[in-house]
């Protein structure tokens, strides 16, 4: 799984409901590393000055990636908070999010993917993001990954053991903790095998790609593919 496979489709399923689409390149991935790594924030801040200039003025920011959606809303304060900062910020949404709460997408009648999956919501969707109920929290069970991926014809879910478990990706954690890291990515994968996944599905790019280079080491054959790829038609 590369950049472009998820994010093709993630482009060409806004436009098929009707939204006029820009691919604007940013830099906010780097943000992410540098904040990640301790950087003071007026080295930051040129950056995100950039990512709003991109942005500014669209009716909404999409993105594939939740670790990216949660540093803007969250995180993007090295800048001052000006109306036009603070608008770039509140219109920006992750994909699921998106197509969940503000498109309400109530049918995939194209889409069909045969196979058992694992879904693996990021830490940062889970509970930053909110994509559905944390396991720690005593509350009503929800999760938006899976009432989108539900709409999917074929699709069979299977639960490992530990669904909430960090992979151990975490950005820069897992080059100063390397081994602790890859620990984590191998308990992971290793869980979702158990439990009979084909493929394992989740929002966050960098955490499947952590997790797939973790089941070749350890041999799991497991697949992996981002959740824009299932829901625009994608059988394999």
């Amino acid at each position: 799984m590369g950049t472009p496979d998820f994010a093709v489709p993630t482009l060409a399923r806004i436009a098929s409901d009707g939204y006029a689409v820009a691919a604007v390149y940013t830099r906010a991935r780097a943000v992410i590393v540098v904040y990640g790594m301790g950087i003071t924030q007026h080295r930051l801040a040129g950056t995100e000055a950039l990512f709003v200039r991109n942005f500014s003025g669209f009716d909404y920011v999409v993105s594939p990636s939740g670790s990216c959606v949660h540093h803007v809303r969250d995180n993007f304060d090295a800048i001052e908070q000006t109306d036009e900062v603070k608008e770039v910020r509140s219109r920006t949404f992750e994909l699921v999010e998106f197509l969940h709460d503000i498109q309400k997408v109530d049918a995939f009648s194209w889409a069909r993917f045969p196979h058992r999956v694992g879904l693996h919501n990021s830490c940062g969707t889970l509970r930053r993001l909110k994509h559905a109920r944390p396991s720690e929290l005593h509350e009503p069970f929800f999760s938006k990954p899976v009432d989108l991926l539900s709409k999917v014809n074929g699709i069979e879910f299977v639960r490992p053991a530990r669904p909430d478990e960090c992979c151990g990706f975490g950005g820069t954690f897992s080059v100063f903790e390397e081994v602790v890291s890859t620990k984590m990515g191998y308990d992971k994968v290793s869980d979702h095998a158990q439990a009979g996944a084909e493929y394992i599905v989740s929002a966050d790019s960098s955490c499947l790609m952590h997790q797939r280079g973790c089941a070749e080491r350890i041999g799991v054959p497991m697949k992996f593919i981002h959740i824009a790829e299932i829901l625009n038609g994608a059988s394999a």
